[in-house]
C-alpha cells in the first residue's frame, strides 16, 4: 500500500512539475534571448541542436514576433531552403545573369517574411519540399531558378 501511494505523489509531483514547465517555457526562452544574448543567437541559428518540442514552439513565436530584432532570416534559413530546392547560395549569389529574380530580392523577400517562424520550424525539422513550397514567398522564383 505504501508504494501505491507513493506512486500517487510522484504522479502528482510530475504533473504539476509538467504544468509549470509547460506555463513558463515562454518566460524562459524569452530570457534567454534577452540575458544570454549570444547563447540565443547560436541556438537559433543552429538549425540541427536538439530542442525541447514545448521550447522549440516558444523561439518559433518569438521569431514569428521579430525577436530577436537582428535575426536575419535569409542568412539562416534562406541557404537551407534553397537546398530544399536544389539550389546552391554560391551558385547564385552574384549571378549577374538571374533572370527571375536578382538575389538581393530574394534576400529582402526573406527577411521581410511573415511565415519565419514556421520556417525555422520547417527547416529544423528538414520539411519536404512541398512543404517549402507552401511556406516560402521565393518559391516560384526558386522553382525557375532551379529549371535553369
Amino acid at each position: 500500500m505504501d508504494t501505491a501511494q507513493h506512486t500517487d505523489t510522484t504522479s502528482w509531483w510530475g504533473r504539476l512539475t509538467e504544468r509549470c514547465y509547460t506555463a513558463s517555457t515562454a518566460t524562459l526562452a524569452r530570457n534567454i534571448n534577452q540575458q544570454a544574448g549570444a547563447s540565443y543567437d547560436a541556438l537559433i541559428n543552429d538549425l540541427e541542436r536538439p530542442l525541447e518540442p514545448r521550447f522549440e514552439q516558444a523561439v518559433a513565436r518569438q521569431l514569428a514576433a521579430g525577436q530577436p530584432a537582428h535575426f536575419s532570416p535569409a542568412k539562416t534559413l534562406m541557404p537551407v531552403m534553397m537546398q530544399r530546392f536544389g539550389l546552391k547560395e554560391s551558385e547564385l549569389h552574384g549571378n549577374v545573369l538571374m533572370k527571375h529574380a536578382d538575389y538581393r530580392t530574394l534576400r529582402d523577400t526573406c527577411n521581410a517574411c511573415a511565415a519565419v517562424g514556421d520556417c525555422w520550424k520547417a527547416m529544423r525539422a528538414s520539411a519536404e519540399l512541398d512543404e517549402c513550397r507552401r511556406l516560402c514567398p521565393n518559391a516560384n522564383a526558386f522553382d525557375a531558378l532551379a529549371a535553369q
